[in-house]
């Protein structure tokens, strides 16, 4: 077997003469092997040599393998892990991989198992160097790091690039990626969620206004496209921008140019443009919601972030990440989850994806007195999640469907009439009703 790259491996044995056969076996095979008697030493090399996998036997003195892979997952997280006993059991399997352990053998290992083993396991490992563009994005998900590579090539030139997921998938994480990861890393990298201002402010906003231009605007002020001059424009929920100022994007888009409000001067752009959105944009184009037009110049890449569910093998990694970054913020005395609270985290449905695991890990860490997280909390934090507020474009959209309801219940479908009492013409207000699938005709007696 050769390996697709040269690869660090760390042995981990107390028992030299098995350290010195597993070194040697490997050595032929053309990794770069490095060893450890015991989990303190593999600790200490971990911080002074390039590592890329760790492989560790699982009874040992002072420090047995399941508590180092809990040590390295604190300072390195996502280092794969690859553990070997010879009083294995499908239970210690189970329980060890839930915990983020990334393959679990039992001796004598089948020589092939271990290999490709080993070879999945580099595929997955994090990236080091000139990743680090990526640094903030902790996974081994296939999925995942499939898309961080199609990330990375996308970054290289300008095209625009959409980004679908669901509410807290993490995707202005992965648009600051992309920035990061382009040549135009050095400069500014702007964001604004679209569906979170009024019409005219999100206006205002983008493409800056000239002094007297509305009531307030008593001086000039530059938009957003200026301010990204050079850099990235991130437009979070680009799904919820009102239709009359999609039109206004397009032409930005088509000409690299933006004129301020009230201003009758074109100024020239130089701005890469990321977008992103929960929505089905073909749904919404379908009921005439988002244009066509702009919605084909916004994706000429589209990314897909897959929910947290289905990424759950990287729940782990996350999780004692996430858990060590607040630990140090916080109470440092906390060090890691017990077993049992782990599988909690493993077994939740996580309808608020990453944003709901960041709640829950700083819920852990703020209410603890202990070093180690127990179930009942994790469950405690599980459930104040189930009552917690929702995002601020989740609770406008809840107000407009009950607002919207009521209205057609006290005008019993009257479209005209409700309308009026909403201060919006006909055309606008069957918009609305469209894009929260409500029909008058239900209402009516």
């Amino acid at each position: 077997m050769t390996p697709r790259k040269p690869a660090n491996l760390l042995l981990v044995d107390d028992d030299p003469s098995l350290l010195k056969l597993l070194g040697m076996r490997l050595t032929s095979e053309g990794f770069n092997i490095t060893t450890a008697e015991s989990g303190q030493e593999a600790l200490r090399l971990l911080t002074r040599e390039k590592i890329d996998l760790v492989i560790s036997d699982l009874r040992m003195d002072e420090m047995d393998g399941m508590a180092l892979f809990v040590e390295i997952q604190k300072h390195q997280p996502g280092m794969p892990v690859i553990i070997l006993t010879a009083h294995g059991s499908i239970p210690d399997a189970v329980a060890a991989t839930q915990q983020g352990v990334f393959s679990f053998l039992t001796k004598p290992v089948d020589r092939d198992a271990l290999y490709k083993a080993i070879d999945a396991a580099l595929e997955l490992s994090i990236p080091a160097g000139d990743d680090s563009w990526r640094e903030s994005i902790v996974t081994r998900s296939p999925v995942m790091l499939r898309l961080l590579e199609q990330a990375k090539m996308v970054a290289q030139s300008d095209v625009s690039v959409l980004i679908n997921g669901q509410s807290g998938t993490g995707k202005e994480v992965l648009a600051q990626a992309i920035h990061a990861a382009s040549p135009r890393a050095k400069k500014a990298f702007i964001a604004i969620n679209c569906g979170a201002l009024p019409e005219q402010l999100l206006e205002s906003e983008l493409f800056g206004h000239a002094k007297g231009a509305f009531t307030g605007a008593v001086s000039s002020r530059e938009g957003l496209f200026q301010a990204a001059e050079g850099g990235t424009l991130f437009l979070d929920e680009i799904g919820d921008m009102p239709l009359s100022l999609q039109v206004k994007l397009l032409r930005v888009l088509q000409e690299r140019k933006v004129r301020p409000l009230g201003s009758n001067r074109d100024l020239s752009i130089d701005v890469r443009i990321i977008s992103a959105t929960h929505r089905d944009l073909p749904k919404a184009m379908a009921k005439n919601e988002f244009r066509e037009d702009l919605y084909y110049r916004l994706n000429v890449v589209n990314l897909k972030i897959p929910a947290l569910h289905e990424r759950s093998e990287d729940i782990p990694l996350l999780a004692n990440h996430l858990l060590r970054e607040s630990a140090k913020r916080h109470k440092p005395f906390v060090r890691s989850f017990s077993t049992d609270a782990m599988k909690r985290l493993m077994t939740a449905s996580w309808p608020g994806n990453v944003r709901q695991l960041v709640n829950v890990i700083e819920q852990c860490v703020a209410l603890t007195s202990a070093p180690v997280i127990s179930e009942a909390l994790v469950e405690q934090a599980l459930e104040g999640e189930n009552t917690a507020l929702p995002t601020f474009v989740e609770a406008r959209n809840q107000f407009e469907l009950n607002y919207l309801r009521k209205l057609l219940q006290i005008t019993k479908g009257n479209v005209t009439q409700a309308a009026r009492m909403a201060g919006r013409n006909r055309t606008e207000f069957y918009k609305l009703l469209s894009r929260h699938e409500l029909d008058a005709n239900d209402f009516k007696e």
